[in-house]
């Protein structure tokens, strides 16, 4: 796992991707290096900074050169003891036994064909100097990022925007239509980058640029076709074996020459990775966390902690407890630099913190139960979708009455807030809507009216384009099947766009490599083969994760009340961040530019304190918002209080 950097034809290259690899000093603290070489008028310059995890020896550096290809590439590869294998078969001679080397030499053996075989989570720039063209390549889900921008001729790439940023002299404008979808989802979709001139390569697809200027694209892996192809092996009878599956991508994500430990939640994700590491590494080491009493019980959280230590008793593991009470004050702007885009889930501190204490401890990798929500239908909102359905065959003025019943009750008092208010609130905001805009309406911050009230009027069109954005990705699929039709746009917009962004941000300013086990092809290629009904039964989501977890984990821990990887945001924003809120909603950047309205955020603000509505996520990703755009504005990239 490291941080890869590069310019072609691009003016001053070698400078500028010394400071791109400079910037990115935090994803390889164990070592760097550059490369270069003519490429047509001008010239290549590859940069990488090492995190090293696999081939610890100097055969595993990077870039890596050999014979006339040079590669510098970000990830892991769990089948390459396969691939090598097949290589060496083939006479193919390995200097050392680093995944970067089978990279390499199946790049020379298959191009781009060799793309679809790779198994694992990667980034990477790799140039021929016989022809002069240099090509770039994401995973299949959008795991690992790379950022790219072009000027004229010429191309510059990196792990993340903010080494873009540094390098362009505050030259990058920010991409309004970015800041309005962040608003929205609380994060920007993976097909839109906060800077206007930058751009995300796209998982599953490669970009080949020549030294003629001319370019060419492709996509060899489409979740759209791998949920078509899954359709009809579930209409042919095909019932994968889950519980196999999922402990061969645990075992194969085990592996490392350094220690790997994992995120332990006492959910079930965590807990049946966990345990099926626990199986395949004896003695595994696991970080769970808690939060601060006072804050807990103000939020109504559920006791994680006691199933997480349930779970280490049972299996073995050696679990660290980590108490999460930061000083938001000092970690929201250093959180928002090391995000690269405004995304506003306090999940990512959480991850920061775990990754901080497991590095401190000596750690270098750790495994997370990312995905499984999204692709087995386990957070609320699928299942609310479907009670949806119901409720609408409920008689109108029926329901007219619920709705002002709920709406009169107070989400919080000064002591507590009220969890059951929230959800029942929330629910009743889209449950008579449309299946699209219902399934949109359940997981994002607004609705459009709403929007349209906070954001400057011109900004009207814009509104309309990123919600037109997630009907059309809704939409752009042949499923006859509502549950996997959401589990689908979850898995092209919100995996790669928050989850999958925050944990490699959060985890990597940490010096820390965290793996996804579910979020791997043959277990993504298996949840897709699961009908919806098989998802959700009755009122329990990820019911065929749970059946194959069975296998290892008692009932207590499989069929436990769903956790939560969140923080305790209304304690948060009613204590230590309340003079911040007032701070920017009377005189930060982002009124003061006009681009949000005072009056509409004051009104937020009034509502939250009153207790009448639960704003507390809206506005602390409004002050994620205007620490990034500060640092945006000020041409570094960095929050001006970091």
């Amino acid at each position: 796992m490291c941080g890869i950097a590069g310019t072609y034809r691009w003016p001053d290259g070698k400078a500028v991707t010394d400071r791109l690899t400079d910037v990115l000093a935090h994803r390889g603290p164990d070592g760097s290096g550059r490369y270069s070489h003519p490429a047509g008028d001008g010239e290549v310059h590859l940069g990488h900074r090492r995190l090293a995890i696999i081939d610890l020896s100097e055969t595993g550096a990077q870039p890596m050169v050999s014979d006339g290809l040079s590669l510098t590439y970000n990830g892991e590869l769990y089948n390459a003891p396969e691939l090598r294998a097949e290589l060496t078969g083939a006479g193919v001679r390995f200097r050392g036994t680093s995944d970067t080397e089978v990279l390499l030499e199946a790049w020379r053996r298959w191009g781009t064909d060799c793309l679809p075989r790779l198994r694992g989570m990667f980034a990477f720039a790799v140039f021929d100097e016989r022809t002069g063209e240099l090509v770039l390549a994401r995973d299949q889900l959008g795991i690992k990022p790379l950022f790219l921008l072009r000027r004229g001729g010429g191309m510059v790439f990196a792990s993340e925007l903010k080494a873009l940023a540094a390098v362009t002299g505050g030259s990058l404008d920010v991409d309004h239509a970015a800041l309005v979808a962040s608003l929205l989802y609380y994060w920007v979709p993976d097909s839109r980058c906060a800077f206007r001139e930058a751009e995300k390569l796209p998982p599953g697809s490669w970009l080949r640029i020549r030294p003629d200027g001319r370019e060419e694209r492709g996509t060899y892996w489409n979740l759209k076709d791998v949920a078509a192809e899954g359709r009809e092996r579930a209409r042919s009878g095909e019932r994968p074996d889950l519980a196999a599956i999922v402990e061969e991508s645990t075992r194969q994500h085990l592996l490392s020459d350094v220690p790997v430990a994992t995120f332990l939640s006492g959910g079930l994700d965590s807990s049946y990775l966990t345990a099926l590491a626990a199986r395949h590494q004896p003695g595994i080491s696991a970080y769970t966390i808690g939060f601060r009493a006072a804050d807990a019980k103000f939020e109504a959280m559920p006791d994680d902690l006691r199933y997480a230590r349930q779970v280490a008793r049972r299996y073995g593991v050696d679990l660290h407890e980590i108490e999460i009470a930061p000083n938001v004050l000092d970690l929201l702007p250093q959180m928002t630099y090391s995000l690269d885009e405004p995304i506003g889930d306090p999940a990512a501190i959480n991850t920061f913190l775990i990754c901080s204490a497991a590095r401190e401890a000596g750690v270098k990798v750790m495994l997370s139960g990312m995905g499984a929500d999204e692709l087995f239908a386990g957070y609320r909102k699928h299942l609310a979708n479907l009670l949806a359905l119901r409720y609408q065959r409920v008689p109108g003025p029926l329901r007219r009455g619920v709705s002002g019943v709920v709406d009169r009750l107070p989400v919080a008092t000064a002591r507590r807030g009220y969890r059951s208010v929230r959800f029942a609130k929330r629910f009743l905001s889209f449950a008579g809507l449309p299946e699209e805009t219902a399934f949109r309406r359940s997981y994002t911050m607004y609705d459009q009216d709403e929007l349209l009230a906070l954001v400057d009027p011109d900004l009207a069109g814009t509104v309309d384009d990123v919600l037109t954005e997630h009907a059309d990705v809704y939409r752009d699929n042949e499923l006859d099947d509502h549950v996997n039709r959401m589990c689908l746009t979850d898995a092209r917009m919100f995996l790669p766009g928050l989850n999958l962004a925050y944990t490699d941000r959060s985890s990597m300013a940490a010096s820390t490599e965290v793996r996804v086990p579910y979020v791997d092809v043959d277990v993504v290629r298996a949840a897709f083969t699961v009908p919806g009904d098989r998802k959700i039964v009755g009122r329990q989501g990820k019911a065929v994760l749970k059946e194959a977890a069975t296998s290892i984990l008692p009932k207590e821990i499989v069929y436990r009340p769903k956790g939560l990887f969140s923080a305790p945001l209304r304690a948060w924003m009613s204590r230590d961040l309340a003079p911040l809120v007032r701070e920017v909603v009377n005189d930060g950047v982002l009124v003061n530019s006009g681009i949000l309205r005072r009056d509409a955020l004051a009104r937020m603000v009034a509502e939250d304190a009153a207790g009448q509505r639960d704003f507390s996520k809206h506005l602390w990703h409004v002050l994620t918002l205007e620490y990034w755009y500060r640092g945006a504005v000020s041409g570094s990239g960095r929050s001006q209080a970091a």
